[in-house]
């Protein structure tokens, strides 16, 4: 097999696949078998934020009289639920694997992570992924003050831990570019490209909202492509591109839009551990193909900078493909 080695966040992995923050990843062995079937790197199954403040807001009002009491609970609280048992798979996983452990943190505001950050990095943790996306419905906020809360998630945890730090983040964000260069400004050394939500539904037969989450398909792999080309133009932070990545294909795209990696977990739900290694055939098929010796030697070869049409990424050509079509 040809060299897949590549670089990601300051990182050596010997191929471009990892395998993301899911319930994949969520025990040693899991993670020893993401390894054996060759993964490049495994990012931890997140930690939330979310399910700590719930049950912090819960005690709070039961031991509202009593403080000594409740801030007794609310340890117990965190050594149950929170970075403990987290930092303790980070250790296993450690000592079971040679490939890069990267943590994750799904963290929705300022108060819980940057320590929850230390104990990751003092846990063994190589790299650090911050899941961030603050869903608002306040019609006050504007999309500058809810960037002003990335830079500030970021700064913090940059100024509290030496281990890279990546940021999983939404296409739903206003200009996009702007967001990445200033982040890239404050330290960030990974970018994820993109979150995927729980998402709501309706029931029509009760009336009632429920949730959610489908795997990822293949066509939603064009979304990220297009960002992957655009952002690796506009930034030096790597790339980890995730959703829609189904194929060696739709890797080899990834990487010549200028992606450093790719995030595989619908396909590993899918087809088991045991794709990984026929995406990294299919990656060195096309290599020999056409005669790329490394990652490095075809990544960004097509990207918004190295392309004749960059137009063809943005949407201005829209009404010209409707018409085609047509």
């Amino acid at each position: 097999m040809n060299n897949l080695k590549t670089d990601y966040m300051g990182l050596r992995l010997k191929n471009p696949i990892i395998a993301a923050s899911s319930g994949l990843t969520k025990s040693t062995n899991k993670i020893k078998a993401c390894e054996d079937a060759g993964a490049g790197a495994i990012v931890i199954k997140s930690l939330f934020e979310e399910a700590l403040v719930e049950e912090d807001k819960k005690m709070k009002g039961s031991f509202d009289l009593h403080t000594e009491a409740y801030e007794y609970m609310r340890a117990q609280i965190h050594l149950q639920y929170g970075p403990d048992e987290y930092c303790k798979l980070i250790a296993e996983a450690k000592k079971q694997v040679k490939i890069p452990v990267i943590a994750s943190i799904n963290c929705i505001s300022g108060e819980w992570w940057v320590d929850f950050a230390r104990k990751i990095e003092k846990a063994g943790a190589d790299a650090l992924e911050l899941n961030i996306f603050p869903m608002t419905s306040d019609e006050t906020k504007s999309s500058a003050e809810i960037e002003e809360n990335y830079y500030k998630t970021l700064l913090e945890v940059k100024n509290n831990v030496q281990i890279p730090v990546a940021m999983k983040i939404s296409m739903y964000i206003t200009a996009l570019p702007h967001l990445v260069v200033e982040l890239e400004k404050r330290g960030l050394n990974g970018l994820v490209l993109f979150n995927r939500f729980v998402e709501p539904d309706i029931d029509i037969n009760k009336m009632t909202l429920r949730t959610t989450f489908p795997f990822s398909r293949p066509d939603e792999m064009h979304q990220v492509l297009r960002w992957t080309a655009v952002l690796s133009d506009k930034t030096d932070v790597d790339i980890s591109a995730t959703t829609g990545i189904h194929t060696s294909e739709a890797i080899i795209k990834l990487i010549l839009a200028g992606a450093s990696t790719v995030q595989l977990a619908s396909v590993l739900y899918k087809q088991g551990f045991k794709v990984i290694d026929e995406l990294l055939q299919g990656i060195s098929s096309w290599m020999n193909k056409y005669n790329y010796d490394s990652i490095n030697s075809f990544k960004a070869k097509v990207n918004f900078g190295n392309t004749e049409n960059p137009d063809l990424y943005l949407r201005s050509q829209f009404m010209e493909r409707i018409r085609e079509i047509d």
